[in-house]
């Protein structure tokens, strides 16, 4: 757990940024007090997993803001008058390790809910049994198509656009701009990257005209380089390169085009967008670079000065001042955890499983501190799109330039 941190005031623009999170629910739902597993009249057991070690180790910040932010909320007085104890576990982006770690979150542990757990094979992997046992199983970081089907798996919902989605968006982009494009995929060798693959391809070829996807390479999440596959791509004659990748490849292939001397239109999966990759790849090698935008960035920018974004700097700096100002895996993990918070004073003092998921399930209309102006949460109880309305945007080698007009699916 995140070690007690010294303490700075927060700005006002951040406690009123963050106050709401902790106000009472109105006390037509406090009429009866129900409570399952993970909750009590003083206590919110909630859990996750994502890697704190291992290849996808970055991400782990998501949890580390997870426990900063309820860490500030319970000494704020919690949630509905209960603190909420929260536990990431490390599961190394294995699917083995995050089974065994998932159940331990649920058998042992007992919490109420699951939120924020990332990775498509190792979500998968948990997938049926949390929805045997009836565990919530909510905003995972992950836009697999498979999490949208409440009528089987209710207990499951995606975090973040649907993959699906942004590769039809950026498909229908890329023959606006380039009829006649030439198309080399970059793709990692998994649900994740197949989720991607089939619906920018299918729209290529229902569009009958000339572009058409050239060649695909694939690279495996423990490999230590993309190099030899962005060789082969630039070889082939494709002047658009559709780049799957996440994390450290993200950052190795956009790094490479340039070393190659390489100029396609370059394509990114919205989920490979943050600062933290784009710098480790130079910044001006990510010039010119398109992706779908749903959210806003930490650090230094455009949002700076957005109330948001200050309320996260905030926490930041009081809680875990080792984390970089610009980055925005943090910056969407505190997005998560405000999400959370937010379904949790929904639920009022009927903390049972089920009400976790119908106030999950309508959350509709609801935005997230993380989210673009005109972005929010889409989810009903029949259809579990987190959202709908997205944007395109270009990489200028400082900012992401978001389009003036969002598209929406």
């Amino acid at each position: 757990m995140t070690k007690n941190p010294s303490r700075r005031d927060f700005s006002a623009a951040a406690l009123a940024t963050i106050a709401a999170s902790t106000l009472p629910a109105p006390s037509v739902w406090a009429a009866e007090k129900k409570y399952d597993a993970g909750a009590s009249d003083t206590e919110i057991k909630i859990g996750q997993t994502v890697p704190h070690s291992g290849p996808g180790s970055l991400y782990g910040v998501l949890g580390r803001v997870g426990e900063a932010y309820f860490q500030m909320l319970n000494e704020k007085g919690g949630i509905n008058g209960r603190k909420v104890k929260f536990l990431t576990m490390d599961d190394a982006y294995s699917a083995p390790k995050c089974v065994e770690a998932t159940r331990r979150l649920v058998e042992q542990e007992e919490v109420l809910a699951l939120y924020g757990s990332l990775g498509t094979a190792p979500q998968t992997a948990v997938h049926k049994y949390l929805n045997s046992k009836g565990v919530p199983q909510l905003l995972l970081n992950t836009g697999a198509s498979k999490w949208n089907n409440p009528k089987e798996f209710k207990w499951t919902m995606a975090g973040l656009p649907l993959y699906p989605t942004e590769a039809r968006i950026l498909a229908r982009h890329v023959l606006s701009v380039k009829p006649n494009a030439k198309v080399g995929i970059l793709y990692q060798n998994d649900d994740f990257g197949r989720d991607f693959l089939g619906p920018f391809k299918k729209v290529l070829e229902d569009a009958g005209g000339a572009a058409k996807v050239i060649m695909e390479q694939t690279y495996d999440l423990t490999d230590p380089t993309v190099d030899s596959q962005l060789i082969n791509l630039s070889k082939s004659g494709a002047d658009v390169f559709y780049n799957i990748s996440t994390g450290k490849a993200s950052s190795q292939s956009i790094r490479k085009v340039t070393e190659l001397g390489w100029k396609p239109l370059q394509l990114l999966s919205a989920g490979s967008t943050g600062r933290s990759i784009l710098s480790a790849a130079g910044l001006e090698n990510a010039t010119g670079i398109v992706a779908i935008r749903y959210s806003k960035d930490a650090g230094p920018g455009p949002w700076e000065a957005d109330k948001d974004v200050m309320a996260f700097d905030a926490l930041r700096k009081a809680y875990l001042p080792s984390v970089d100002p610009d980055n925005t895996i943090a910056y969407a993990g505190y997005g998560q955890a405000v999400t959370m918070g937010e379904i949790l004073r929904r639920c009022g003092d009927e903390l049972t499983r089920e009400n976790v998921l119908k106030q999950a399930s309508t959350l509709d209309g609801f935005h997230s501190p993380f989210f673009l102006d005109g972005v929010n949460y889409n989810y009903t109880p029949g259809d579990y799109t987190p959202m709908k309305t997205l944007f395109i945007s270009t990489f200028n080698g400082k900012d992401w330039i978001v389009s003036d007009k969002p598209v929406t699916e």
